[in-house]
């Protein structure tokens, strides 16, 4: 155990300093008190408890999830089928998804039926008990780029690292299962892997892992931020690419830090907003970028027309495929998602998958909106960040954690 704990202070502290002890002043000769006649009882102070964290999903009516009448969920079907190719090898799924592989040609009205009849609606909430989070959206991007470097293709796209290693913990301690800890080795130490900026300086040893070279450097710090995307070389040929694996580092929001720093006004801190002020202060860019140590790995992947590949392994479905927290939301489960489409008050309500996660998700009610590959899903994803609620369909009888869920009216 011992051992084990060493290893996670050693990838959660880059190193740490000793904390000198104040010298004591020399004490005084002191004359002995009188003794009081009646010494006061002392009175422990009062001792608060925090409030008990809400449960994170509470039963809901069906009446009670927004626009679920109104969907056409047929145009989800698809995305739900392919998520039941992993999820049937588990128990609790394989009598919904045999049952959903039973269905030819179903309408939405059948659609309907079938999950009325074989799942339970379940509000995600926060847990504070807030039932809104935030949902933001994200696409499949292309990129100019090179297969060799060139003056005008600079910036290189990495594959993994040799030397990077991703720890598993949760053997130990089971409440860690969700995280996977990355560092390296010192001599005989495991410490955190290099930063963004100690990688884009060229300390890391990454000579001969280019994957591809492209000619903007926001370009691919958005790549990495997408997760996967496509690169047009000069010849024509088109290169698909994918997440492999990241540096360990939590994410950080460069538009946050924009808006903070008082260099970028709120309404214009999306990603078109955050490449006109790179344009405009080329001598500050390096620094935001490298504000967020968080890099991502790259893998080539076939280009076979499909979607990228979300975290089940899966081909992703535009506007249909949501990335979310797995400690909260199953992967591959169907979740109802309602909100507003980017910077407008319309209604967005439908029925997503929860086929993808990311490092920028963390809660219980947030969301990352896939919106497909191309200029207009970039400008969609790019300006979404939006409130919204969230249902998670679950199969009768699913195996919740406990603590986990509550009775409740939904809404």
């Amino acid at each position: 155990m011992k051992k084990s704990l060493v290893v996670l202070l050693a990838l959660t502290l880059s190193a740490c300093a000793a904390v000198p002890q104040s010298p004591k002043a020399p004490s005084a000769a002191c004359l002995p008190a009188p003794a009081c006649p009646v010494c006061p009882t002392a009175v422990a102070p009062a001792t608060i408890s925090p409030p008990p964290a809400a449960p994170v999903l509470q039963t809901a009516d069906w009446d009670a999830v927004a626009g679920w009448r109104e969907d056409d969920l047929t145009l989800a079907w698809e995305a739900f089928q392919q998520s039941c190719t992993v999820l049937r090898k588990a128990s609790a799924w394989q009598e919904a998804c045999g049952a959903a592989a039973a269905l030819s040609g179903p309408s939405s009205a059948m659609l309907r039926g079938f999950f009325e009849q074989n799942f339970t609606p379940y509000q995600v909430t926060n847990p504070d008990g807030g039932n809104d989070g935030l949902i933001t959206g994200y696409y499949e991007p292309l990129l100019s780029g090179s297969r060799t470097a060139t003056k005008r293709y600079r910036y290189p796209l990495f594959a993994a690292p040799d030397d990077l290693l991703t720890i598993d913990l949760s053997g130990v301690y089971p409440e860690l299962k969700s995280m996977r800890l990355r560092g390296r080795l010192q001599g005989n130490r495991i410490v955190p892997y290099f930063s963004r900026a100690e990688i884009d300086n060229g300390v890391a040893p990454l000579k001969g892992k280019e994957l591809l070279w492209v000619d903007d450097a926001v370009d691919l710090f958005f790549l990495q931020i997408q997760g996967s995307g496509r690169v047009k070389l000069e010849n024509g040929e088109t290169v698909r690419v994918g997440y492999a694996e990241q540096n360990g580092y939590p994410y950080k929001s460069i538009g946050k830090a924009l808006v903070e720093r008082g260099d970028l006004p709120l309404e214009k801190a999306s990603m078109q907003g955050i490449k006109d002020w790179g344009v405009q202060n080329p001598d500050k860019l390096k620094d935001l970028l490298n504000f967020n140590a968080s890099y991502v790995f790259f893998r080539e992947l076939p280009n076979n027309g499909n979607g990228p590949l979300g975290a089940q392994g899966l081909p992703l479905t535009a506007g249909r495929s949501i990335a979310v927290d797995p400690r909260s939301i199953p992967l591959g489960a169907p979740v109802f998602l309602a909100t507003t489409w980017p910077n407008s008050g319309k209604p967005l309500q439908r029925l997503m998958v929860a086929q993808d996660t990311g490092g920028a998700i963390r809660g219980a009610v947030r969301a990352d909106f896939f919106w497909g590959f191309g200029k207009d899903a970039g400008k969609h994803a790019g300006s979404m960040k939006q409130s919204g609620k969230m249902w998670v369909l679950l199969p009768k009888g699913y195996p919740l954690p406990q603590n986990s869920v509550t009775p409740g009216s939904g809404g």
